[in-house]
């Protein structure tokens, strides 16, 4: 609009001149503001962590905080950082397993730390997608065991937090009850189911799927692992001197006899899911034998609470009972955008403090040669094995052929009819693909 008078004019031209000035100053505070905001969070410290679980909410209604969480809160307030959690549900992922979704995030370098199985922690780094850990503080009170079920070419890969104990758990009860001892040795165990079946028990040893391995195990690296000669014995699987066929067979062919006695249900074994399958019997007192993870004896609803007298044993073998082993663990992503801060997280996560706490509070065994944890009665037949130094590993990254998965599923094959030749000719197929 044109002004009439000169004066009117001026006083136009001030007052606008105002207001493009308070404009911009307005503007200006603004863009200080969001600034201060960006630069507020462009200097957030984040760690990035892949696992299966949620953070839980700390003010939750009737909702604890679990003992990992609460290690985590240690090292966020330690740090002055926040560890986000990114969450595996199969949903999201197209019903992709766990493993196979880890593999594709660490490969992509879409994370920082991550949690993982045996065998992928095995893959990745021999792929050489893992940092060793080797320079952490935390690896200086780590026991033996973790160390070598972890190192993949002379590199840490991987690190704990509990170690997984396997063994049988046995209805005392119902070895008294017909004057049987423990069984110590396969043979032991043999006679042991002769006696239950004789008695009316149609199926003295409840399987599932996944857990008849760890009978193999047993009887394959019991001298292994205790005879004195670990590392050199690894060496000649790995570069093909011995094979890993010849370490399996007696615990295969003992498994098919097992069967073929029908002290295992092959067929019920094939399609039942952990617990969930030989459960129900082993509580109702119909099996007096499964086997399950030292956890499984803690919780309220696995077999924690049974109306009997519980034991919790090493599986039977040449060496007496047997503790399984096996274990995940924490890796960093090898080219993590946050590699410093998540190598801080982790040692705090994994120190004796931490741990303590974690080990308390979940009743498990800690990978700390310095943090002990009080067990129930049931588990101390296990627990003083594993104080003596005596297990075998389940999973070993050291080993060219990756153990716990690849045995799972020729165990399967055998529960599906294949016979042990079969299953010794898989472990020389997946041998001879290692060497080359």
């Amino acid at each position: 609009m044109k002004a009439n008078h000169k004066l009117r004019e001026g006083t136009a031209l001030f007052l606008a001149g105002i207001t493009i000035l308070t404009m911009s100053a307005c503007v200006g505070k603004k863009d200080i503001d969001k600034n201060l905001i960006k630069n507020e969070k462009e200097e957030k410290k984040v760690v990035n962590l892949f696992g299966p679980m949620e953070k839980s909410k700390p003010n939750a209604k009737n909702a604890a905080r679990s003992a990992f969480d609460k290690t985590v809160s240690m090292a966020e307030k330690e740090l002055g950082l926040t560890v986000e959690y990114r969450t595996y549900t199969a949903e999201d992922y197209e019903d992709r397993t766990y493993d196979e979704v880890g593999l594709d995030r660490v490969r992509n370098n879409m994370d920082d730390l991550y949690l993982l199985n045996p065998d992928t922690i095995q893959i990745l780094g021999e792929e050489g997608h893992l940092l060793d850990l080797s320079d952490l503080e935390c690896v200086k009170n780590l026991k033996d065991v973790v160390k070598t079920a972890n190192m993949v070419d002379g590199k840490l890969v991987a690190i704990p937090q509990e170690v997984v104990a396997n063994g049988l758990f046995v209805n005392k009860d119902l070895f008294d009850k017909y004057k049987l001892e423990l069984p110590e040795t396969p043979e032991d165990l043999l006679e042991c189911c002769r006696v239950f079946q004789e008695n009316g028990i149609e199926t003295p040893i409840g399987a599932n799927r996944w857990w008849l391995e760890n009978i193999v195990f047993a009887q394959a690296y019991a001298d292994l692992y205790n005879g004195g000669n670990t590392e050199a014995e690894i060496e000649a699987l790995n570069n093909g001197e011995s094979k890993y066929s010849d370490y399996m067979r007696p615990g295969f062919e003992y498994l098919q006899k097992l069967i073929d006695l029908g002290y295992i249900d092959a067929e019920k074994a094939y399609v039942s899911e952990a617990i969930d399958g030989e459960g129900p019997d082993f509580l109702a007192q119909k099996t007096p034998i499964v086997m399950a993870y030292w956890s499984a004896a803690n919780s309220g609803t696995s077999y924690g609470n049974p109306d009997f007298e519980m034991k919790v044993i090493g599986f039977p073998s040449s060496r007496g009972p047997m503790p399984v082993v096996s274990m995940t663990g924490y890796g960093i992503g090898a080219n993590a955008e946050h590699v410093e801060d998540a190598k801080k997280v982790l040692d705090i996560v994994l120190s004796d403090e931490a741990l303590q706490l974690y080990s308390e509070h979940n009743k498990v065994i800690s990978p700390s040669k310095n943090v002990e944890v009080e067990c129930i009665d049931a588990l101390k037949p296990l627990n003083d094995r594993l104080q003596e130094n005596v297990y075998v590993l389940g999973s070993n990254a050291g080993m060219k052929v990756e153990q716990w998965g690849n045995t799972c599923l020729i165990v399967r094959k055998l529960l599906g009819g294949a016979t042990v030749d079969e299953c010794m000719a898989e472990f020389d197929r997946l041998q001879e693909e290692s060497l080359k």
